[in-house]
């Protein structure tokens, strides 16, 4: 396993802030992030107690809006190969905006208001990554840049789970309640918006760096063309998809095998799900900085390899006495959350790296691409899988996962 030199900054806090984009873009990410915790876990609510709608319209309508949010990621990218950044960030989060717009003046029973809303909503959420990685990786470069990467990430990760809380805390107030909270919602994104795009971060295509703010915040990117094709990534992106199937172990996968197969109290779920925050946020930054004494390529390998264990061990786990499979699951879920954490920490890393400047929007485009596809099935995927038993379940994503370390492997990384 190839070892290189050790070259990740020791940000401090403010440093790292400028490395992120900046206090006001600090600032936005926050906002962002509670507006996405405080609407995404109730969404189906809304359409199902608020709307009236059926269960089974109210989830074709969001997967759909998904989807269709997916087909927009070419766009985003050429978008931000023209320069754009910080605009499109803003963007982003004004299309959710005119989500939540819709979204309120839906009127009761109707499902396609309803589907329109969940769109603009799912564009929003599907392009706000890339656009957030190319802001990122325009200020600064190298080990300092995955650090940042890694800090916008744990931050998210906060502002929803704060997100969350508040929208629980909302829900006990019935549907005048939720109302009021996507109300809530789409001004947090709306003064997102505009912090965002007051920081004005933007490359000049062909050239080096366009904007004073991107001087001021101690990065300058370039937007030239240093003549490297752009990369194909196949073997990675495919083995993406695999990966992202460990985002949604905790929401879907421990919860369906703890409960329903189980038959354990919901509390472990929910604390599951608590820890796995908790250790996100707390650990993504050091966590990242620890394994950048590896390659980004090998890191991301590591994850994999990380996260094919888990599965094995959650296998062991579910074989176990009812008195002692959930808290063994609960256990093995602590190792799942390192191989996540390692895995956010190298993959959009790395694509980075591997993205020349001219084409890195239509690079990260891609990767976002098959990412929110593996986001998309794996639900279906997991609850497939999962009647058939924990063999079924378990040995299947710990094959996949295998199989994607070697695909990994096979694509290559400019040092960085």
């Amino acid at each position: 396993m190839p070892v290189v030199a050790n070259t990740a900054p020791r940000i401090r806090p403010c440093a790292l802030v400028r490395a992120s984009g900046g206090p006001r873009y600090a600032v936005a990410l926050v906002v962002d992030a509670l507006g996405t915790g405080l609407l995404r876990p109730f969404l189906l609510l809304y359409g199902v107690t608020v709307l009236q709608l059926s269960a089974p319209a109210t989830g074709i309508a969001m997967t759909a809006g998904i989807v269709v949010g997916l087909l927009c990621m070419p766009a985003v990218g050429r978008w931000l190969d023209r320069g754009a950044r910080s605009t499109v960030v803003a963007a982003s989060m004004l299309v959710r905006v005119l989500g939540v717009a819709v979204l309120l003046a839906t009127p009761v029973g109707r499902v396609w208001p309803f589907a329109a809303a969940a769109l603009f909503l799912g564009i929003g959420n599907q392009a706000w990554p890339a656009a957030h990685a190319a802001v990122v990786a325009t200020l600064v470069h190298g080990r300092e840049r995955d650090t940042a990467l890694a800090a916008g990430r744990a931050l998210r990760n906060a502002g929803m789970g704060a997100g969350a809380l508040l929208a629980m805390a909302c829900l006990a107030g019935g549907t005048g309640a939720l109302r009021v909270l996507a109300g809530v919602t789409g001004i947090a994104y709306l003064v997102a918006a505009g912090l965002a795009w007051s920081v004005r971060v933007r490359v000049v295509p062909g050239g080096g760096s366009g904007s004073g703010a991107v001087a001021a915040a101690g990065g300058g990117g370039g937007g030239g063309d240093d003549g490297r094709p752009v990369p194909r990534m196949r073997r990675l992106l495919a083995a993406n998809v695999v990966y992202v199937f460990c985002l949604n172990v905790p929401e879907i996968a421990l919860p369906l095998v703890l409960v329903t197969q189980l038959g354990a109290s919901p509390v472990w779920s929910a604390a599951i799900f608590v820890a796995n925050t908790v250790l996100v946020v707390t650990l993504q930054v050091p966590v990242t900085v620890l394994m950048s004494r590896y390659g980004r390529r090998t890191a991301l390998g590591i994850a994999g390899i990380v996260l094919a264990g888990s599965y094995v061990g959650f296998l062991a786990a579910a074989s176990l006495g009812n008195g002692w499979a959930a808290p063994a699951i609960a256990a093995v879920s602590v190792v799942c959350t390192l191989g996540e954490i390692i895995y956010a920490g190298s993959a959009t890393a790395l694509v980075t790296v591997l993205a020349p400047p001219h084409a890195l929007g239509r690079t990260l485009a891609r990767f976002e691409l098959s990412t929110g596809f593996g986001l998309a099935v794996s639900p279906a995927v997991i609850t497939a899988l999962a009647p058939y038993g924990p063999l079924a379940l378990w040995g299947s994503l710990a094959g996949a996962t295998a199989v994607a370390v070697a695909g990994v492997r096979g694509e290559g990384e400019r040092a960085g």
